[in-house]
């Protein structure tokens, strides 16, 4: 049994083709197109006609490649610019017509559902509360739960792309910027605030890019290659946020010059290791915890209905 698996992110765009076999996952294709929908739009709530192209042109690629592997179960979903976007219907709507797919857009909080599902099929999880995070372009996922169950969850439509157009307009940012952010933050994530005094999570898993990212500048920087086959890694606290001071007294060229630094990552990832920051301020913690599973994973594992 073959099975596909496509995300449509606010930055990146995910194709994910397993074969199922007696309870067995073997991957079979992954590919990542940073589509970047939410450029020039997200914040004024639509999706640019150059966006819109770059979308219809990578499901395209999707649908032949999925056709290359004779695949007929396919599972879609959109998630906040799409959601969020006043023409975001009408893109799924000249998707499904012009390649067969049929894409899902899923609310905030079943995002947050299958991104925990992703993270549950990617490491044993104990009785202890865990503190669940996704950055992505368009909105951000906080899950607190254990290996019994969630307990809260929230999507926060705060993400990457947002936060740069809101608060990162020069290069490097400045100082009052950071603050002004910090200060914008604290009020928008009270509901985060208070769910972390009353379940009291021990540790902190950060899913997608920008984790991967931020692992791969501390791996380098130890000299040390990731295994293929691992779907988590420890960064130190300490390890973090030296990157993160670096990363805020660098401008765009002086980012990319950084050993891991991947480069559809440079423009939001000063913005979204503030966030790291920001949260890491309510949290005593050693490590965190990057997870490479997240939400096409969790779509992957879940038997939660899409509808």
């Amino acid at each position: 049994m073959r099975k596909a698996v496509i995300d449509l992110g606010t930055n990146t765009f995910h194709l994910f083709i397993v074969e199922i076999h007696n309870g067995n996952i073997n991957t079979l294709y992954k590919e990542k197109i940073a589509v970047k929908i939410g450029q020039n739009g997200i914040s004024k709530g639509k999706i640019a006609k150059d966006a819109v192209k770059r979308a219809i042109h990578t499901l395209q690629i999707f649908k032949t490649i999925i056709d290359q592997f004779q695949v007929t179960d396919v599972s879609g979903v959109a998630t906040s610019a799409i959601r969020n976007a006043k023409n975001g219907k009408d893109l799924i709507d000249e998707i499904a017509e012009k390649t067969g797919i049929h894409i899902n857009i899923i609310s905030g909080d079943l995002e947050a559902e299958l991104i925990f599902e992703g993270v549950k099929a990617a490491t044993t999880l104990s009785n202890e509360n865990q503190l669940v995070m996704d950055i992505g372009g368009g909105s951000v996922e906080f899950i607190i739960g254990n290996k019994e169950a969630i307990h809260w969850k929230r999507s926060f439509e705060i993400g990457a792309q947002r936060l740069l157009d809101k608060f990162h307009k020069s290069d490097p940012m400045p100082t009052e910027s950071i603050d002004h952010m910090f200060a914008w933050l604290s009020e928008e994530l009270q509901e985060l605030k208070d769910a972390l005094v009353t379940f009291k999570p021990t540790g902190l898993i950060g899913c997608s890019g920008t984790f991967d990212t931020l692992s791969e500048i501390y791996l380098n920087r130890v000299r040390k290659e990731r295994k293929p086959e691992s779907t988590i890694f420890k960064l130190p606290i300490k390890d973090y946020h030296d990157i993160h001071r670096e990363l805020l007294i660098k401008d765009k060229s002086e980012r990319l010059e950084i050993k891991g630094m991947v480069s559809m990552r440079v423009d939001m990832i000063v913005v979204a290791s503030c966030l790291i920051s920001f949260v890491l301020e309510y949290l005593d913690i050693k490590n965190i915890t990057a997870c490479t599973y997240a939400l096409k994973e969790g779509l992957l594992f879940s038997t939660k209905s899409l509808t």
